[in-house]
């Protein structure tokens, strides 16, 4: 630090003691404004965050997040990586959102590479991204009551989560990061029995739900906390390039499952839940409503799943099938080569969006000729979402920003990367 950041860090602090002194600065002002450190390890971050908040008495009067604790290089990572081996880099950016994170890259790569995807692979993807969206909004919905006092919600939440990450270890091996999602489709069809074990999950979740919904609306500190608190209209949220659920909130109903369908979304009937004020209330019921929606889908998957491979055969991209490595060398050469070198990809770039339980979550792809990406960017929508936390808390209570910072779902290993 340089004589200029000495001074004005010694004038700053001088300034925050005077203030809570309650005494005049040098400067003659008497604003007794307090700054505080939130972070970087407050419980309510679900995340690394830093926020330095300055405070007039319990007001909030402004907010900086300070992000960065949990950096990864990821996006840096991905261009030194086969374009096949990038896809269990990217699941681990949004951790709570890892199906999501493949599919948008994924795509992006399929478009590039004019790669048709087989319908029930794009029909397994729906199952296994609208299972990762309810396991999403169950992790947010139990620690953001256990942020509001609420202990019970984050057991109830995390037994049906269990039961989701059950059927993802089915289907893959893996309960978390399960590289499910490939280039061309999925990396292999579901297991005999799969179907029958998502059909008991989906008869129970609506129930749950109006488990969760009874027992939050009838406790009247969690309503007192939420409802009328931290209002944002939603042309202040489209001009800070909010989306998601917090959009929808406030009464704007893009969701990119209906306004720009991909992976045959088209085909499934659902609603899109909005709200009217756009508080933290809204934010909540929206998500809740969400799980219902995502369960309407995931039966309609099951009920209509084609026939089919589960992934493409363009073999530029695609392993052969492995009964065919032990009786063809070409095969066997072709796998190895895919395997060891990589797929190329034809020049290009493209950006690919998806709608993730935060909201857009797009893809940026470059590609140079070769088998690895010249350049991998995801535009993450916890980033961009949490700048909207200022406009939301500044002037409210300091409780409030416990419970919109709950409401805002920011998972920092996205917003860091």
């Amino acid at each position: 630090m340089n004589a200029t950041g000495v001074s004005e860090y010694r004038r700053r602090e001088e300034s925050i003691t005077l203030s809570a002194m309650g005494k005049p600065h040098p400067d003659g002002s008497h604003d007794e404004l307090l700054t505080l450190n939130f972070g970087p390890h407050h419980p309510a971050t679900h995340g690394v965050l830093r926020l330095l908040v300055n405070l007039q008495g319990e007001v909030v009067r402004s907010i900086k997040p300070i992000i960065g604790y949990v950096h990864t290089g990821i996006e840096k990572t991905a261009e030194d990586k086969a374009y096949w081996k990038v896809i269990p880099v990217v699941e681990r950016m949004d951790y709570a959102s890892y199906y999501f994170n493949a599919t948008a890259y994924c795509c992006a790569v399929e478009t590039l590479a004019e790669v048709e995807v087989p319908k029930r692979a794009q029909y397994l993807r729906v199952i296994h991204l609208e299972l990762n969206r309810i396991a999403s909004h169950l992790l947010w919905l139990g620690t953001s009551a256990l942020d509001l006092g609420a202990i019970s919600m984050f057991w109830y939440c995390f037994r049906e989560r269990e039961q989701i990450l059950d059927l993802f270890e089915m289907s893959s091996g893996q309960r978390m990061h399960t590289r499910y999602i490939q280039v061309g489709g999925v990396i292999e069809d579901i297991p005999r029995g799969f179907e029958e074990k998502v059909r008991a999950f989906t008869s129970v979740m609506p129930g749950r739900a109006d488990q969760y919904n009874a027992l939050l609306h009838s406790n009247e500190i969690v309503l007192a906390r939420l409802r009328g608190t931290c209002a944002v209209d939603a042309d202040t949220l489209l001009s800070l390039g909010v989306t998601g659920p917090l959009l929808r909130a406030a009464g704007n109903p893009w969701d990119l499952r209906k306004a720009d369908p991909y992976s045959s979304y088209e085909d499934f009937q659902f609603k899109i839940p909005v709200g009217t004020v756009g508080d933290n209330y809204d934010r909540f019921a929206v998500r809740v409503a969400e799980m219902y929606e995502s369960v309407k889908i995931i039966e309609q998957a099951i009920e209509g799943l084609p026939e089919g491979p589960h992934i493409t055969t363009d073999r530029k991209v695609a392993l052969p099938p492995r009964h065919e490595l032990a009786t063809s060398m070409e095969a066997l050469i072709h796998h190895f080569k895919l395997v060891t070198e990589g797929f190329r990809v034809p020049p290009g770039e493209v950006y690919f969006p998806i709608e993730s339980p935060r909201g857009e979550l797009g893809c940026f792809v470059r590609s140079d000729g070769s088998s690895k990406p010249a350049r991998v960017h995801m535009r993450d929508p916890s980033f961009v979402n949490l700048q909207a936390l200022s406009a939301m808390a500044e002037g409210s209570y300091i409780a409030d920003l416990i419970a919109t910072l709950a409401m805002l779902d920011p998972i920092l290993g996205g917003i860091d990367r």
